[in-house]
């Protein structure tokens, strides 16, 4: 039990940190980290729509990653310990 909790810190740790960086690179109102990063990579008419596609899909599937970890850990994680 020791090892699975171990590796499901892990992929939780990784899945959050991972997740709030895929939020912070949503555009709000043009004024977002993924407008900055963005500029460089295309301009505003040409693959901006697939981009923002791959970025939503991304970032639900980290969340769902990150939500069935919580899930799992609840349920394997011995009551009344850390680590």
């Amino acid at each position: 039990m020791a090892i699975l909790n171990t590796i499901l810190t892990i992929v939780l740790f990784a899945s959050a940190i991972l997740t709030s960086i895929l939020i912070l690179m949503h555009s709000g109102k043009g004024t977002g980290v993924s407008d900055m990063i963005a500029s460089s990579m295309y301009n505003s008419n040409s693959g901006s729509a697939v981009w923002e596609k791959n970025l939503d899909r991304l970032t639900v599937i980290c969340a769902v990653i990150f939500g069935v970890t919580i899930c799992i850990m609840t349920l394997t994680f011995p009551l009344g310990t850390i680590g």
